[in-house]
């Protein structure tokens, strides 16, 4: 911790430096790769770089993403995750080019995800997993495109059903979360349909003719369970001899 109290300083980054972090990825696209260099604030320089199609701000000291960002218009890969971020800006909303999204591992409440998450028509991949998350806004279940949703290590006690019934959701990652268990009502119906059988009246309630129709099917059922019982099964390899025997004999052959 430097004096005064205030935090580590960060790395500074230019115009320069952040040029020189471009690469290009195995399908033609530009990636703006930032990831690891002990970043504090989000550097405003690279805002000129906005023609890049992936950002990667991972693993870094971020506390806040501003507004600005949103003039990265043709971003469709954009990397957030394990640094200090508490909100994303409304204006992401704007982004409508994203494919991919991942802040996971942060400091996100409920609150600090926007409504306007749901302006993301084309993103396919959202992580918001390892975050502090205790409800997931249903606004996501208007993204259609969505094909995985990270959620895990979160605070959630429900997932909204809009999400779950997503038309192209395959992965859905809701593990470690404080998830009620069922409660007694549950756990006795399930119960029930676990009976073999289920009695609904007394033998004084019934007349004779079924009265008799029931005995003769439990007396038949009886006699059945009584045969599979006793009735020794038949060797299907009586013929079989004991395995350590034959491998004696034949020692010399099997080396």
């Amino acid at each position: 911790m430097a004096k005064g109290g205030k935090g580590p300083k960060g790395k500074k980054i230019t115009l320069k430096v952040a040029k020189n972090c471009i690469k290009i990825t195995f399908d033609g696209k530009k990636r703006l790769d930032l990831s690891k260099m002990g970043i504090t604030t989000f550097p405003k320089c690279i805002l000129r770089l906005n023609d890049v199609d992936e950002l990667d701000l991972s693993r870094n000291l971020i506390r806040k993403i501003p507004d600005s960002i949103s003039k990265f218009q043709n971003l469709r890969w954009l990397d957030l995750h394990s640094n200090y971020i508490d909100r994303l800006p409304e204006s992401i909303g704007q982004m409508t080019s994203l494919l991919y999204l991942n802040v996971s591992n942060n400091r996100l409440t409920s609150n600090g995800l926007p409504v306007e998450l749901n302006r993301l028509k084309n993103i396919r991949t959202v992580n918001l997993g390892l975050n502090h998350l205790d409800s997931v806004p249903t606004t996501l279940g208007a993204l259609k495109e969505l094909h995985e949703v990270g959620l895990h290590d979160n605070l959630l006690n429900t997932i909204p059903m809009s999400i779950s019934k997503l038309p192209k959701l395959k992965k859905l990652n809701t593990k470690r979360n404080p998830f009620p268990k069922p409660d007694e009502s549950e756990t006795f119906i399930d119960s029930i349909r676990r009976l073999e059988n289920l009695y609904l009246v007394e033998e004084k309630d019934l007349c004779a003719a079924c009265l008799r129709k029931c005995q003769n099917a439990r007396d038949k059922l009886n006699r059945i369970k009584t045969m599979a019982t006793t009735t020794p099964r038949k060797a299907i390899f009586s013929n079989l001899i004991l395995p350590n025997s034959m491998a004696k004999e034949s020692q010399e052959d099997w080396r």
